[in-house]
């Protein structure tokens, strides 16, 4: 009796402990000011101040994007230090109320976003120290160049190219190298000499063009590995200390650790399982497209580049990281004999400009009944590169905060690429209008996932046959239809279908970062690439490699999950329009131009901005079916596609792939290296055990 009073006893101090410890976690991330008219009048003066300074540091990137000069980026860097300085100031003041006591939700809902998204929970040196960082790594991601294949210098150890306009300071060339003793500062990096100057292949343009063309394997793996060799090693110790950082921060912000902190913008408690039950339905189609194209590039490159029931080297897959097929199209068209839909030469025939091409895409919004752009956009956007100045190129659409101010910034040239670019940037432009009366915290998509999706969507019609065809550019009536159909499907599952085991593992790979910690990182990324992409690496990869910072989102602090909602949930917001607006036959033949019901839906998804729960909008759009994101549309979108697949792959004896020692092994640990762990055989093969295992699942 007295052990289970002394047990019982022993519960209470331990529930009184942890109790106390999690009050005090929602203690601090609540804070004691408990005067909601004080609180109320603190959002206000926010809501006015906030969108005063999003004003200025929008303009001021804006001025430097589209003239790139030091007076610019110099402005710029300013501009982003004072708005760091609001942020946290806010932050602090929004900390410090309990927003529990606020009687509006909307208020509760706005505090809790100033507060909980934040890492200003660092002290002021750790914060900078953090800002600094992240720029460190984005200057030597933006910078890394390399050698053309075959004329590599005599001296291979280059020096790091010169900084781009961007990040020119020499403050900003502090970094850490991972000691005995801890973190230390190590030596500013040397400009390149004469010699090296031809050493400029950057990854976009010219080494992306290679990997998307070339079809020289040799060729391909130069480019693949040099793009590492400068990037990963350099970013390697920055990152770990990033991890450090930032978890110090999401803890004292109330969450376990960064990972945590990010997946809190979903609303969902199961987030992480509601994922991965995203991605097991769509597995089976992935396997059946994978399967086929494994054998196209059997049959392009042998037996002795890609195993036949094995995983796929991933540079042969036409992008950096493997995450976008659509550039080997030419090795696994369904059928060669038949087009694959490109209307720039009937574009250029009938005389198109880039101005035309915008003012077509307004056009396609505005007869569904949506807004039509006010006179500042065509004022101030850029749609064409300019001539005489220095400018970046990269399609964007900008929001000045003002409700006034809307612009594109993009080069546009007459293709069909750009076109679909066009009606996808002014999408963006279509959701700034539709939730532009909402407060300055509430001017964004439901939750990351939404803006990329609602562009997405609208494209959806643009690709499609029946709307090129309605629009007056596309005429050719000469082939099958269902051959030029499987060929549409199979560029759009390329690009779609593949995309997806990428921008799932990616933060996968991240949240295991944050929670275990930075051992091992390499091997996990190249264990989950193999479990959920069924890619390899093409040469052995060691820790010291650091193949994940080969990839901007990683290094540059920006959460990837978002983009694999966004691809799934396009397709069921496209579905949602398309029933509405009556369509019956083929989900990819839909076409929801000029459909006013279409369009009261699209303004009624778009209007909330992120005043609501996601939740909450799926809900309302598809009349209450459900309320949280499915691959549903999508399968049934690319159905079509899947039973062709089917027929073609009946005799194959694996439908994904099999992984053997070998593919481990060019990953895993190996014992005697230096920059790994050392790993017995019998670890090795539980390895291969998980990821085989995993892989048939």
């Amino acid at each position: 009796m007295d052990v289970l009073k002394g047990a019982t006893v022993l519960r209470l101090i331990l529930f009184a402990f942890f109790t106390r410890y999690a009050l005090s976690q929602e203690y601090f991330r609540m804070g004691v000011n408990t005067n909601s008219a004080e609180a109320s009048q603190f959002l206000r003066e926010y809501d006015r101040e906030a969108s005063a300074m999003c004003y200025r540091v929008t303009m001021s990137q804006w001025k430097f994007v589209t003239n790139i000069t030091d007076y610019n980026r110099r402005r710029m860097t300013e501009e982003l230090a004072l708005s760091s300085k609001f942020e946290r100031l806010s932050w602090r003041k929004a900390a410090a109320y309990d927003s529990s006591r606020l009687s509006d939700p909307q208020s509760r809902r706005q505090m809790m976003k100033i507060v909980q998204g934040s890492r200003s929970a660092l002290p002021d040196d750790k914060f900078s120290e953090l800002q600094q960082i992240i720029t460190e790594m984005k200057e030597i991601y933006n910078t890394a160049k390399i050698c053309p294949y075959n004329q590599k210098p005599y001296d291979h150890h280059i020096p790091r190219i010169s900084y781009s306009h961007e990040y020119q300071d020499n403050s900003m060339n502090m970094g850490y190298q991972l000691s005995n003793q801890g973190y230390q500062h190590y030596q500013p990096i040397t400009e390149p000499t004469e010699s090296t100057n031809f050493c400029n292949m950057q990854l976009d343009p010219e080494i992306s063009r290679i990997l998307a063309h070339s079809r020289i394997e040799s060729e391909l793996l130069y480019v693949w590995r040099n793009f590492r060799d400068q990037t990963g090693p350099k970013l390697r110790n920055r990152f770990m200390r990033y991890v450090a950082l930032v978890n110090e921060a999401a803890v004292a912000t109330g969450y376990q650790d960064a990972g945590d902190q990010m997946r809190s913008s979903y609303e969902d408690t199961s987030f992480r399982a509601s994922v991965e039950e995203i991605y097991n339905q769509i597995t089976p189609l992935y396997k059946q497209l994978f399967t086929y194209v494994r054998r196209k590039l059997v049959q392009r490159y042998g037996e002795t580049s890609v195993r036949a029931d094995g995983p796929i080297p991933a540079h042969l897959l036409g992008n950096m990281w493997a995450q976008n097929w659509k550039s080997i199209m030419d090795l696994v068209m369904p059928f060669p004999q038949s087009p694959n839909v490109d209307v720039t030469a009937e574009m250029l025939r009938q005389g198109f400009t880039p101005l035309r091409m915008f003012q077509m895409a307004e056009e396609f919004y505005t007869s569904m009944g949506l807004k039509p752009v006010p006179p500042e956009f065509w004022r101030g956007s850029m749609l064409v590169r300019p001539s005489q100045r220095s400018v970046q190129c990269t399609a964007s659409a900008w929001d000045f905060c003002n409700r006034i101010d809307y612009r594109i910034k993009q080069c546009t040239e007459v293709t069909m690429q750009d076109l679909v670019s066009t009606h996808h940037e002014m999408a963006h432009i279509q959701y700034y209008l539709q939730y532009a009366d909402q407060s300055q915290l509430f001017r964004d998509g439901a939750n990351p996932a939404f803006h990329e999706a609602v562009a997405n969507a609208a494209t959806l019609s643009v690709y499609n046959l029946p709307h090129l065809q309605r629009v007056g550019l596309y005429q050719n009536k000469s082939h099958d239809p269902y051959e030029v159909g499987m060929n549409f499907l199979m560029t759009m599952a390329l690009e779609k279908i593949a995309y997806l085991p990428f921008a799932f593992m990616v933060d996968q790979w991240r949240w295991s970062v944050f929670e275990d910690g930075v051992q091992n990182m390499n091997t996990r990324w190249w264990q989950l690439k193999l479990r959920y992409q069924g890619v390899i690496p093409p040469i052995p990869r060691s820790e010291g490699d650091f193949d994940p910072g080969s990839k901007y989102h990683i290094i540059s602090d920006q959460e990837y999950v978002k983009y694999f909602l966004a691809t799934i949930l396009e397709f069921q917001i496209f579905e949602q329009l398309c029933t509405t607006s009556g369509h019956i036959g083929h989900l990819y033949e839909c076409d929801i131009y000029r459909s006013r019901d279409a369009g009261r839906l699209f303004s009624e998804i778009m209007q909330a901005g992120s005043s609501k729960p996601a939740s909450e909008i799926i809900k309302s759009m598809t009349r209450g079916k459900t309320n949280r994101i499915s691959p549903e549309a999508l399968v049934r979108y690319f159905r079509p596609l899947e039973l062709w697949l089917r027929v073609q792959n009946r005799d194959e004896p694996l439908i994904g792939w099999s992984s053997n020692y070998n593919d481990v092994a060019l990953f895993a640990p190996r014992r005697g290296s230096s920059t790994s762990l050392k790993v017995s055989p019998v670890a090795l093969l539980t390895l291969l055990l998980t990821v085989t295992i995993a892989s048939m699942l």
